[in-house]
């Protein structure tokens, strides 16, 4: 909110509401958000309660262009630089890039957007000056930036996450990530029964994941309101299918939300608790289990001080990482952070690690996973759990999963540029261990 008033003032932000062109609010909207993650490292998931002001539609819009033009700021970036002889303040630059999104991606009609950045422009105190440059500039773009808009290179990687990858992998596969992240994710589900398909448009992944065509309004499609499935990614649905839950066993989901593994384990008939720090993120779980009919015991409470009655059969710890395997969908994450707090990070995974396994009783089985490309969140953190706790590593065979994914150590590894025939997958390590 303090950018906003900064950029409007109170004022005059409460008469734009109310007087406005066509699509104004949203693109207004989606400026302040690129400002937020890019000046003050905000991750995109953090502002959308800012929106609420906004129309169901506008609010739709402003999070899609805010989310397309982070994902394809290189590429805006190298149209821009054609045109001038030096970039403008950060203020103005964001606007120029939102009308190159909408001119070359969304290929709109130039003069709407042309005027409306102009329009922003003259609200911004630190932008007002370059309305000149932004008709001018646009109007170029415009003529022939749609043409070169697929020819442009794939925009690559923050420098401090791109440097690790190259280390991990090779500059050969990073390329091929990064140009899987500028293509988007496509929406999958967990389908609650098999007969769900029929009233759906999508395909049957090997794995058993059902990928939508295109990306309609989830709410509206057949079968939502009456709980028949849930949206969760192809990768983040193997680590339930490599536990594999049995009926009424006790299974614990840590680090539960937002869910979807909760759903899966529950529709598997097991006897599931899903514990998590956050009560908001929790309320929101119990909302989708109170929509596809299914149960869970729901725990609010800090995974490393909480003591369970009883010992479990089974644990699910889908720990917090730095989600660097999700960029593709949330392409606002490397420049939300710049990399300094991984540490904290891999010590945190470790020490959850340590917690997990005290709940299982033995020869209790446990399912370590990440949503991340980083080897310390994954390969790394086997090695050292092996090393210091009593688990042995049981085999890996996930249904549909290929050869090629399976690592050395046991484990499974996908990677978004994995599947390119389907539309990828997140970038995903899993594995399963038994307490001995």
């Amino acid at each position: 909110m303090g950018l906003i008033l900064l950029i409007y003032g109170a004022k005059g932000m409460k008469q734009a509401e109310h007087t406005r062109k066509p699509g104004l609010a949203a693109r207004r909207a989606a400026v302040r958000m690129l400002w937020d993650v890019l000046e003050e490292q905000t991750q995109l998931s953090e502002l959308i309660e800012g929106l609420d002001r906004l129309s169901p539609s506008d609010r739709a819009r402003a999070q899609r262009l805010a989310t397309e033009t982070l994902r394809h700021l290189g590429r805006c970036d190298i149209l821009l630089d054609q045109h001038l002889k030096q970039r403008p303040p950060i203020a103005a630059l964001n606007i120029l890039r939102l009308a190159v999104v909408e001119l070359c991606l969304d290929k709109s009609a130039p003069h709407g957007v042309v005027d409306s950045a102009v329009t922003i422009m003259r609200k911004v105190s630190k932008a007002r000056q370059y309305t000149g440059l932004a008709n001018a500039v646009l109007r170029k773009v415009a003529q022939n930036g749609p043409e070169q808009w697929d020819t442009l290179p794939a925009p690559e990687l923050r420098k401090w996450l791109r440097r690790r990858l190259i280390h991990i992998f090779d500059q050969d596969t990073v390329g091929r990530i990064e140009a899987a992240h500028a293509k988007g994710a496509p929406v999958d589900l967990v389908l609650k029964t098999p007969e769900a398909a029929e009233a759906l448009n999508g395909v049957l992944l090997p794995t058993g994941a059902f990928r939508l065509r295109g990306k309609p309004r989830i709410s509206e499609l057949p079968g939502y309101a009456d709980g028949h499935f849930w949206v969760q990614d192809a990768a983040a649905q193997l680590p339930v299918q490599l536990l594999a839950p049995q009926k009424t066993e006790r299974v614990l989901d840590l680090c539960a939300a937002p869910g979807g593994k909760t759903l899966q384990l529950s529709n598997a008939g097991a006897n599931v608790t899903a514990l998590d720090v956050s009560k908001a993120r929790l309320k929101r779980v119990g909302e989708n289990l109170e929509r596809t009919k299914l149960k869970a015991a729901l725990v609010a409470a800090n995974a490393l001080s909480w003591e369970p009655e009883t010992p479990f059969d089974a644990v699910l710890l889908d720990a917090p990482c730095s989600a660097t395997g999700t960029i593709r969908r949330h392409p606002d994450l490397p420049f939300a952070k710049n990399g300094r707090d991984l540490d904290q990070l891999f010590q945190l995974q470790s020490d959850l690690i340590d917690r997990a396994v005290s709940f299982l009783k033995p020869g209790g089985r446990l399912v370590y996973c990440t949503c991340s490309l980083l080897t310390e969140e994954g390969e790394r953190q086997t090695k050292a759990a092996l090393e210091r706790l009593d688990l042995e590593v049981t085999p890996s065979q996930v249904t549909g999963v290929p050869s090629e994914w399976y690592l050395p150590d046991g484990g499974i590894r996908t990677r978004p540029d994995l599947w390119p025939e389907y539309g990828g997958l997140d970038g995903f390590y899993m594995i399963a261990f038994r307490k001995r």
